[in-house]
């Protein structure tokens, strides 16, 4: 079968390899039907950060068919269509115990620890798989792990009902934490991106004002409101920087981006003002609330996504997204249905 594989940093290639052997117990083969492209898979491949098998097939964003299934697994049948959690957790340190897996000490990923979407058939556990609506679209159904990362984010940012929320960054992540704030909060929702046109589809579709990481113009636009809280889905250190001088006191800032540098802070502006510095790593126990929105927001989700007909087209997008050159949010890749 073909997988694109990760073999270190800036060498990505789609290979033949054998399709998975049986299921082992608690195992479950699936066809996969779509995979989306992460932020962080670029990330690793133009750094190689979190290469620990060399090769991998990489890809953690994806559903699939249930093809075969291993002994002890008694709630999924064959022929199933499910959506992947991408998190591989050990179950037995503090932070599993404590029921805080997405913080478990030694947490891996699907597309790094074991092989991963990027390919016509996977083997995962049968832990990490939850049944979706048989007439989603499977293009849909992939993007039910970056909705779950979203929903942490906004429900860590914990907003007061009413008040004003400015999310920085409209890529995947920003974009779907938008499309959220929109149906979940009835406050005013601000959004910036230095890329105007995914900062205008974003405000389309959420309905929310795009507006520059100025004071005055940010108050302009909430009518002398006072701003708050504000979700970074960028990773910057300029724009998180920026975002804590735009905040006034007794708010947050919620960080879901993955940060390159280090952040010159004077801790007392967060104590004097009382603003939260929140991180979010993944998600807890959204992914179930995610799955379910999927049929819901599916028009939405389909407006912020491009697909690619063929695994052999990823290595070219990689590169091509990496340039900034795709107008869309999130490319999801066509694998089988």
């Amino acid at each position: 079968m073909k997988a694109v594989r990760l073999h270190d940093a800036k060498d990505l290639r789609v290979e033949d390899v054998a399709a998975p052997s049986a299921p082992p117990a608690g195992f479950v083969n699936l066809q996969v039907r779509a995979a989306g492209i992460c932020g962080s898979d670029l990330h690793n491949y133009r750094t190689g950060q979190w290469i620990t098998r060399r090769p991998s097939t990489a890809g953690h964003e994806f559903c699939g068919r249930v093809t075969a299934i291993g002994e002890g697994v008694g709630d999924l049948a064959i022929g199933d269509v499910v959506s992947c959690d991408s998190r591989v957790w050990c179950g037995t340190c503090p932070a599993c115990k404590s029921g805080r897996t997405n913080v478990c000490e030694d947490l891996g990923f699907v597309g790094e620890v074991c092989d991963g979407g990027f390919a016509g058939a996977v083997q995962v556990p049968a832990r990490l798989l939850l049944r979706h609506d048989p007439e989603l679209s499977p293009h849909v159904a992939a993007m039910a792990e970056p909705l779950a990362v979203a929903l942490h984010a906004v429900r860590r940012l914990a907003l007061p009902a009413g008040e004003p929320v400015l999310v920085i960054g409209c890529g995947t992540i920003g974009g779907l934490c938008a499309l959220l704030l929109s149906r979940l909060h009835d406050g005013p929702l601000l959004l910036f991106d230095l890329n105007a046109a995914k900062a205008a589809l974003v405000a389309e579709v959420s309905g929310g004002k795009v507006v520059s990481l100025d004071k005055d113009e940010i108050e302009k636009a909430l009518s002398g409101s006072r701003l708050r809280y504000c979700l970074d889905a960028t990773g910057s250190v300029q724009a998180i920087g920026r975002a804590l001088d735009l905040l006034s006191g007794g708010g947050g800032l919620a960080l879901v981006g993955i940060s390159h540098g280090r952040l010159d802070l004077d801790p007392n502006s967060l104590v004097e003002r009382e603003i939260a510095l929140i991180g979010c790593h993944a998600f807890a126990g959204e992914l179930p609330e995610a799955v379910s929105l999927l049929t819901k927001l599916a028009p939405s989700l389909q407006r912020f996504m491009e697909v690619l007909p063929s695994l052999d087209m990823v290595p070219e997008a990689y590169e091509r997204l990496l340039r900034g050159e795709s107008k869309a949010l999130k490319t999801i890749i066509d694998v089988a249905d």
